[in-house]
């Protein structure tokens, strides 16, 4: 996947604008709650300012009405933040757009949330065209924000001299691009989620793709479905049954497969109180809810990840947040992390069930992209792409 990289370009003199996610939570007191984001966003700024460039940094910060700057949506905080990382002051500019500020090689300044211009969010041209006015070199590192065309995610791509990605783009697309583009085989892909409808499109892409396909949660319910199981009143969405199968045969054409489980457990209502119980799959009963996979299915997707060469995890498959739900979605995790397989995961779910079971270290990539990972797993051309 050829693109080009920050670390490319001879930076000395140049004027080099960072777009960053710096969207950071915030108490009631606009304090910083967990800085990560801010964390992340060091070294490339680090590596323009040590090469000798002026650097502007900007991102977004909540969701400002375009054209008010309100305190709570200031970057003032953030600014502060990134200084103390920085070991060094960083200025705030607002009202930054037409270039009435300075800033010379060797500092930094932070252009104030990007989402208050006018036309950002609906990227618009004389806009972008006057921000890339402003920089020598674009440098996108915001991978979050990467499925969004806006102005400072796309326009000034567009239109800005010299386009680039910043470390943790490159790092995003590098391990995406080797578990997709390139992977090592077996590919094993786990889909989970609440709805069929939401994932569509990324699971008849993995179905061209992926020599497993393992569904979990809800998706998992509306492919037990189209195979004729009975499951009960658990989350389904029956009205994608053909799509469903669709995807099966497809697999099935390629000499690849969908295991869905043997075993699950069930409860009669979703709560930290709820009664499990593990049954066979032609035991589910009509007040049943499918909430979480059984030891035998999870056994034999244990064995399934151990065998992989590239695994992409994207969603659990089970009500993990519930110990007696957790059982399936820990085995997954604990099997990924001990799996030798190059493994990339990410979604919110996703994110919190491996910090849930202390797996981190041993995942080989955990994307911080949100939606723009779920768009890349679609195929879709994120408008950042350079």
């Amino acid at each position: 996947m050829p693109f080009l990289r920050l670390t490319d370009l001879q930076l000395t003199g140049k004027r080099v604008l960072i777009r960053a996610d710096l969207n950071v939570p915030q108490d009631d007191a606009g304090n910083i709650t967990e800085d990560t984001r801010i964390r992340a966003s060091v070294p490339g700024i680090e590596h323009a300012l040590n090469a000798g460039a002026a650097v502007m940094v900007t991102s977004h910060l909540g969701r400002p009405k375009e054209g008010v700057l309100q305190q709570e949506d200031s970057l003032a905080p953030i600014a502060k933040r990134l200084g103390e990382l920085l070991k060094r002051p960083v200025p705030v500019i607002a009202d930054w757009v037409d270039g009435k500020f300075d800033v010379k090689a060797g500092e930094v300044v932070m252009l104030e949330n990007c989402r208050v211009n006018k036309g950002e969010k609906a990227n618009d041209e004389v806009l972008a065209r006057k921000m890339a006015a402003l920089c020598d070199v674009y440098v996108n590192d915001a991978f979050g924000t990467a499925h969004r065309a806006e102005a400072t995610t796309h326009g000034l791509a567009r239109f800005a001299k010299v386009a680039c990605a910043g470390p943790l783009m490159a790092a995003e697309l590098d391990a995406l691009g080797r578990a997709l583009a390139d992977p090592a085989r077996p590919l094993v892909a786990i889909v989970g989620g609440a709805k069929v409808s939401t994932k569509l499109g990324i699971l008849k892409t993995l179905a061209a793709k992926v020599d497993r396909l393992i569904v979990g949660g809800g998706i998992a319910n509306t492919f037990l479905a189209a195979t004729g199981a009975n499951i009960g009143k658990s989350l389904a969405e029956p009205a994608l049954a053909d799509d469903a199968r669709a995807v099966i045969e497809a697999l099935s054409a390629r000499g690849a497969s969908v295991p869905l489980p043997q075993d699950v457990v069930v409860a009669s209502d979703v709560s930290p109180h709820a009664r499990a119980n593990r049954v066979e799959i032609g035991a589910v009963r009509p007040d049943d809810m499918i909430l979480d996979i059984g030891p035998k299915s999870a056994a034999q997707l244990v064995e399934l990840l151990s065998a992989a060469g590239t695994i992409v995890w994207n969603g659990p498959v089970g009500v993990f947040e519930y110990d007696q739900f957790a059982a399936g979605t820990r085995a997954i995790a604990e099997a990924i992390a001990q799996s030798a397989a190059y493994s990339i995961a990410g979604g919110g779910d996703t994110i919190a069930a491996i910090a849930k079971f202390g797996v981190a270290a041993k995942i080989s990539y955990i994307s911080t992209g949100g939606g723009a990972f779920l768009e890349f797993l679609e195929g879709r051309t994120l408008p950042v792409e350079m």
